[in-house]
């Protein structure tokens, strides 16, 4: 209902999820409420602001230009009541809320997995999300608030830029191959590699720098026929003997039926945990628990 003018949080959740699903029953079915209930709220929200959020065919429901107006400042203020929730909670010791964390998908660290078991079971009324992409994104994730936190994988000589961070640590690359590889389970430098195709993540990419870096830093020229988007795929591509990929050493051992060829002159990369410059009681309950204490600023 409304009340002087007043929009309440419960119409801005239902013009949401309207919003994001495209559809009134199952936003109905996403917010617990009957659909006539819904669809009152969402048309009584409609003549106060004396507009059409949403265009309603049989077919399918979409924004208006009013509606895409609308929305960036209902989910803020959603967020901003969440927020006001969890701050009143951790005052009287519960902490509560969301977590949102970004990980690129070859982290070696920490245990990602088992450090969000952990704090499942420390913080059981937390919602905690989990986001795999690459580093570029995740930094932008971070800074515009999308994420609480994320763990990269950088060149040695990057910074993220425009949040807090802390370097977790440094890691040599090796090479991986089918295990029929001549090379499979030796040690070889960057110039024995000259001739071989590579699989790897494309140009520009974070985790394609530093390869390219080492590679042009010992007067190597290669190849890079087949550009992936993820290590699962660089390595379904590696076992079929198409080319030679690149991982981490301490990433490398989940795939034990692949050769592994050690370098002598490994590229390397190091790994940061980053976060927003306001962490929520649910964010800061997290970098607690995996040791972000030691900030080496933005």
């Amino acid at each position: 209902m409304l009340h002087d003018g007043w929009v309440e949080l419960q119409q801005l959740r239902y013009v949401v999820a309207v919003a994001e699903i495209g559809n009134f029953t199952r936003a109905a079915e996403r917010c617990h409420v009957v659909q006539s209930a819904l669809s009152h709220q969402v048309a009584a929200l409609e003549r106060e602001l004396g507009v059409r959020l949403f265009e309603r065919t049989s077919r399918r429901v979409r924004l208006t230009p009013a509606g895409e107006a609308f929305l960036p400042g209902a989910r803020a203020c959603l967020e901003a009541a969440e927020r006001a929730r969890a701050d009143v909670a951790a005052a009287s010791g519960e902490i509560r809320g969301r977590l949102a964390v970004g990980a690129i998908p070859t982290v070696a660290a920490l245990d990602l997995p088992a450090a969000l078991r952990d704090y499942r079971r420390r913080h059981p009324r937390v919602r905690i999300t989990l986001v795999s992409a690459g580093s570029e994104n995740l930094i932008e994730q971070v800074r515009r608030g999308g994420l609480d936190a994320a763990f990269l994988g950088l060149p040695p000589r990057a910074r993220p830029k425009g949040v807090r961070s802390r370097r977790l640590g440094t890691g040599e690359l090796v090479a991986v191959v089918a295990p029929d590889h001549p090379l499979a389970y030796g040690e070889a430098d960057l110039r024995g590699l000259a001739d071989e195709p590579f699989v790897d993540f494309r140009a520009g990419h974070a985790g394609r720098v530093q390869s390219d870096e080492a590679f042009a830093a010992a007067g190597v020229r290669r190849e890079v026929p087949f550009e992936v988007s993820s290590a699962e795929f660089m390595v379904d591509l590696v076992r079929q003997g198409l080319g030679v990929g690149m991982l981490p050493a301490a990433y490398a051992p989940r795939f034990p039926d692949l050769g592994v060829i050690r370098l002598r002159d490994a590229p390397t990369r190091a790994e940061y945990l980053i976060w927003d410059d306001r962490p929520s009681p649910a964010a800061a309950a997290f970098l607690e628990l995996v040791g972000a204490g030691d900030e080496e600023g933005c």
